[in-house]
């Protein structure tokens, strides 16, 4: 028997952007992202028009088995040349935090990433103070950087580190 998903990842669609739109709009969300400014329903289509559509951005929805949707998980900046990206997530259900769907989602989204993007190397940021976010991170396979920079966000100044992963060190993992 195969192993069961907590999760499946469906693609996001222009009918997602009042749920998007309300999940980071939620404080216990809103904290944790650099970008911490209110979402619109016109920001958010724009983001679908500008980055989505263009192939800059891929983003799915978190879908657990039952098929309720608890919040989204994306790759931003995607440079094909590179064969780099952005890896994001955010568990908009406050109930579903701590219960390893963002772990399952980024496993998921750097399969992805590596198998059918084509891509070589997956970064994240994050702010420091969010250990929960971190300790998913690494569970997916990401590891800490010696990359950090200062954000100033509307809780001041905040350090934010860096995390990656690479397709070489996500395919032996596979592996082994």
């Amino acid at each position: 028997m195969g192993e069961q998903r907590l999760v499946r990842l469906r693609q996001m669609t222009v009918e997602d952007t009042e749920k998007i739109v309300a999940w980071r709009n939620r404080e216990f969300v809103r904290k944790n992202f650099i970008y911490q400014q209110l979402f619109t329903e016109e920001g958010h289509l724009a983001w679908i028009r500008e980055q989505v559509e263009t192939g800059r951005v891929v983003q799915f929805i978190i879908c657990l088995a039952d098929g309720r949707e608890i919040g989204s998980v994306y790759l931003r900046d995607i440079d094909s040349r590179k064969g780099t990206a952005e890896y994001g997530v955010f568990i908009g259900e406050e109930d579903a935090l701590g219960c390893g769907y963002g772990t399952e989602a980024a496993k998921q989204m750097l399969a992805y990433a590596f198998r059918e993007l084509g891509l070589c190397k997956i970064f994240l940021r994050f702010l420091v103070d969010n250990i929960g976010a971190m300790k998913s991170y690494e569970h997916a396979g990401f590891c800490l950087t010696d990359r950090r920079e200062w954000v100033v966000i509307q809780q001041g100044e905040r350090e934010v580190c860096f995390m990656e992963i690479t397709r070489d060190t996500w395919e032996s993992r596979q592996n082994g």
